[in-house]
């Protein structure tokens, strides 16, 4: 069995990067649905079949956890695959929590009671998708009171990651965070609510300023599936490190190595 990171592109790999980084003795297949990449434009019902249809065939390649590293799919998909029953020894377990639970100083699996926290103006940079879904909003509501979001949906920074051009992804980094300012001038931490974003964390922080706290989730995710293995070491047991695609495995395989600036070879789920 191993560990399985979804995602509907190369973003993903952020999380997969952090992951194998921390914990290089898991076995971590890697599963992208590149032929229906980006998922941010969607519809929710068409994100969540795609969603569906992937994690049934990554649990069918032997992972019997799944991280949704993808927070348009986390939004969509994650609560009803889950109200809708997980087959026994299957989990899937998406990335808001974590992130949420490190803005507002949570350990892993506190579910008390929602209480006030330090930051109370928080700004949210996600797909069109992810802003929609409001699905950031309604877990933090679970956790914190009084924190104001404003969301701002962040349409072509993804592709604009994808094909590489990162002149083109920082000016629209810079776009957004202008438009998200007439809303909220002066927020105290921002999400980057995308697991493209850390790519261009730099850009997000600049045009935000140092006094902005960013949150950005790859080492979040990878800190909090660590503490949540340790708890679960039935969950680690052999398996080996794959990495899916659904699109192309050749161009994808150049993108991803692009992406990180690592070797990666994807073959063809």
């Amino acid at each position: 069995m191993s560990v399985g990171i979804f995602d509907s592109g190369l973003g993903g790999l952020t999380i997969w990067d952090a992951v194998t980084r921390a914990r290089p003795d898991l076995a971590v297949t890697y599963y992208g649905d590149n032929a229906h990449a980006p998922y941010g434009v969607r519809t929710m019902d068409n994100i969540h079949d795609l969603t569906q249809a992937a994690v049934h065939d990554m649990w069918d390649k032997g992972c019997d956890l799944v991280v949704l590293a993808c927070n348009t799919a986390s939004a969509a998909a994650l609560r009803r695959m889950q109200e809708a029953g997980v087959p026994e020894g299957k989990r899937v377990l998406g990335v808001f929590v974590p992130l949420i639970e490190a803005l507002t100083e949570r350990n892993w699996g506190d579910n008390s009671p929602p209480r006030e926290v330090a930051i109370s103006q928080v700004a949210l940079f996600a797909t069109p998708a992810t802003v929609a879904s409001r699905a950031f909003q309604r877990e933090l509501a679970f956790r914190a009171i009084g924190v104001d979001v404003e969301a701002q949906a962040c349409a072509g920074v993804v592709d604009a990651i994808e094909d590489g051009d990162m002149i083109l992804a920082e000016a629209m980094v810079r776009s957004h965070v202008d438009a998200l300012k007439r809303k909220m001038p002066t927020p105290q931490a921002a999400i980057l609510g995308c697991t493209h974003y850390p790519i261009v964390q730099d850009a997000f922080q600049r045009a935000l300023g140092e006094d902005v706290t960013v949150f950005s989730q790859a080492d979040v995710v990878a800190a909090s599936l660590n503490d949540y293995l340790s708890r679960r070491p039935e969950m680690e047991r052999g398996g080996q490190s794959r990495m899916f695609t659904t699109g192309d495995p050749e161009l994808v395989s150049a993108r991803a190595t692009q992406f990180l600036r690592r070797p990666l070879t994807f073959e063809a789920a």
